[in-house]
C-alpha cells in the first residue's frame, strides 16, 4: 500500500511546543510566556542557531561513536520520480491498472503531457530547468502541474531500475529515504550552501558571486575547531569551494577524486567526507549519460563498502535538486535558516523565500548499522546531514534549519548486531553491463515534442 502523500505538521500549525522551541530560538520566548501563550511547565528545552544538541555534554564529545567515519555522495539534478518512481519501493508514482504512471502534466495548449520512459540514457540539452522560476512554476501553489509549461516534455521522462541497475539495486538493499527534499527550489549552488553551512545566504543561482557568505560560518569550521578530520574529494570544483574562508586554511583538505579508493582502501577516510563528481562528465546533470554518473558512484560506494572500515562507515548517496524532472509530491513548508532574503526582484521573478523546501530527490542511507527492510518516511534535507554530524559530536547549530531537522539516527539501528556487516551483493552499473555510447535524444522520441520550449528560469 502507497503511503500517502499528505504533509505533516510543518504544513500544518504549529504545535504549542514548536512553536514555542522556535520561538526560544528567535529569542522572543520572554514575549510569548508575558502574553500568557506559555508557562513554565510547558516551557521546552530551546532549539536554535548555537545550541548544542546535547547542552549538558561539552562542544565537541563523541556520541556515536559507533560511526567513525561519514561520506557524503551527493550527484546532479533527478528527482526521486525520476530515477525510483518505478523501484516499487517507497512513495514512487500511483500507478494505473496496467502498472503505468498515472501522472500527468499540461501543455501550454493544456494538452496533458504523460510521464513516459525516457529513450535513452542521455539527455537533452538545457532541458529541463531546476531554476528558481522554473522550479516555482513547476510547483505552481504545490499543485506540482507546471513541470511540463516550466521545462519542456522532457520534465516528465524518467527511467526504470533496468536503465540504472545499481542505484535500484542499492535502494532496495539499504534504507530509502522516500521524504528526502532539496534544502531549496532553486539550483546546485543554493542547495550545497545548505549542505554545509544550513543557508543559502540569499543565492538562489549558480553563479560565482560567493558574498555574502554565511553568517555563523560553515560545519568545516566547527570539524577544525575540534580537530576533526574532513575531505573533499573532487575533479572539476569542490563544493567547499563555495565557501573560500572555510577553506583557506585548509586546502590540503582538498584531493583529487582518484585517491578516494586508494584511501578507502587503506582505512585512511576522513571522519567526514564529501565526495564530489566531475561536473562536466559524471554528475548526471544534462546533457550527460546519467550511467556514467552511476558507474562513478558505484566505484565511490563499493570503495566504502569493500574497505576495512566498512563496519564504522556511514554513507548518504543523494542529489542536490531535482534538475526539473517531475516528482508528484509537493514540497512541504521549511523552517527560514534565518532572516536573509533570496536575492529576487518580483517580478519578473517568481515569489518565494526559504521557507519551503525543494522537490524530493533519491537518497539512500547506506551503513552497516542500516535497518534492514526499511524505508524512511521521516522528512529529510541536505541539513539533515548537519544535523547528523552536530549530534555525533555535539556541535551547535549553525542555522534554524540544521537546529530543526531531522538527524538520520531513524534509519540506524545502532543498539543490535549491525545488519549488513556482511558486504552485500549489489549489481554492476549499467555501462559496465553495456559499455555502448546511448543514442542521443531526438524531440521526436519525446511525446508532445512540439510543446517544447526553452527552459525558463
Amino acid at each position: 500500500m502507497r503511503r500517502p502523500t499528505r504533509d505533516p505538521w510543518w504544513d500544518r500549525p504549529l504545535s504549542r511546543r514548536s512553536m514555542l522551541q522556535t520561538a526560544a530560538a528567535l529569542g522572543v520566548g520572554g514575549a510569548l510566556m508575558a502574553s500568557g501563550l506559555a508557562d513554565a511547565a510547558a516551557w521546552a528545552a530551546p532549539i536554535g542557531p548555537g545550541i548544542r544538541p546535547n547542552p549538558r555534554l561539552p562542544e565537541g564529545t563523541d556520541t556515536l561513536p559507533e560511526i567513525e567515519h561519514i561520506v557524503v555522495l551527493m550527484m546532479e539534478n533527478h528527482s526521486f520520480d525520476n530515477y525510483l518512481g518505478m523501484l516499487g519501493r517507497g512513495d514512487g508514482f500511483p500507478l494505473d491498472a496496467n502498472g503505468k504512471p498515472k501522472a500527468a502534466n499540461p501543455d501550454a495548449a493544456g494538452n496533458p503531457v504523460h510521464a513516459f520512459h525516457m529513450p535513452s540514457t542521455c539527455q537533452l540539452r538545457a532541458q529541463p530547468s531546476q531554476a528558481w522560476n522554473a522550479s516555482h512554476l513547476a510547483m505552481n501553489g504545490r499543485r506540482n502541474d507546471g513541470f511540463v509549461t516550466a521545462g519542456g516534455s522532457v520534465a516528465m521522462g524518467y527511467w526504470t531500475p533496468e536503465d540504472l541497475p545499481f542505484y535500484s539495486a542499492l535502494a532496495r538493499t539499504f534504507v530509502l529515504a522516500d521524504r528526502w527534499f532539496a534544502s531549496v527550489p532553486a539550483q546546485t549552488f543554493p542547495n550545497r550552501r545548505f549542505l554545509l553551512a544550513g543557508t543559502a545566504s540569499g543565492h538562489i543561482t549558480n553563479d560565482f558571486n560567493l558574498s555574502p557568505g554565511p553568517p555563523n560560518g560553515t560545519i568545516l569550521e566547527r570539524l577544525d575547531a575540534h580537530g576533526i578530520t574532513w575531505r573533499n574529494y573532487f575533479a572539476s570544483l569542490p563544493t567547499t569551494g563555495l565557501f573560500p574562508d572555510s577553506i583557506k586554511n585548509s586546502t590540503a583538505n582538498l584531493v583529487k577524486v582518484d585517491r578516494f579508493a586508494a584511501d578507502a582502501a587503506a582505512g585512511n577516510l576522513a571522519s567526514f567526507n564529501i565526495v564530489d563528481p566531475d561536473f562536466e562528465t559524471t554528475s548526471e546533470e544534462n546533457p550527460q549519460d546519467i550511467r556514467k554518473g552511476e558507474a562513478f558512484a558505484a566505484r565511490i560506494i563499493n570503495a566504502v563498502l569493500t574497505g576495512p572500515k566498512w563496519s564504522k562507515t556511514l554513507l548518504v548517496w543523494c542529489y542536490d535538486e531535482h534538475g526539473g524532472y517531475y516528482d508528484h509530491v509537493p514540497p512541504p513548508r521549511a523552517i527560514a535558516p534565518d532572516d536573509i532574503p533570496p536575492m529576487i526582484n518580483v517580478p519578473p521573478d517568481q515569489p518565494g523565500g526559504y521557507d519551503r523546501y525543494g522537490f524530493r530527490v533519491p537518497a539512500v542511507i547506506v551503513s552497516p548499522y542500516a535497518r534492514r527492510n526499511h524505508v524512511s518516511h521521516t522528512r529529510y534535507d541536505h541539513t539533515s546531514i548537519l544535523k547528523f554530524i552536530e549530534t555525533k559530536w555535539n556541535l551547535p547549530a549553525l542555522t534554524l534549519r540544521d537546529a530543526h531537522a531531522n538527524n538520520l539516527l531513524d534509519a540506524l539501528d545502532l543498539k543490535g548486531k549491525p545488519a549488513f556487516l556482511k558486504i552485500p551483493k549489489l549489481p554492476a552499473a549499467s555501462l559496465e553491463q553495456n559499455p555502448a555510447a546511448c543514442a542521443p535524444i531526438d524531440a521526436a522520441s519525446i511525446p508532445a515534442a512540439g510543446a517544447l520550449t526553452p527552459s525558463s528560469g
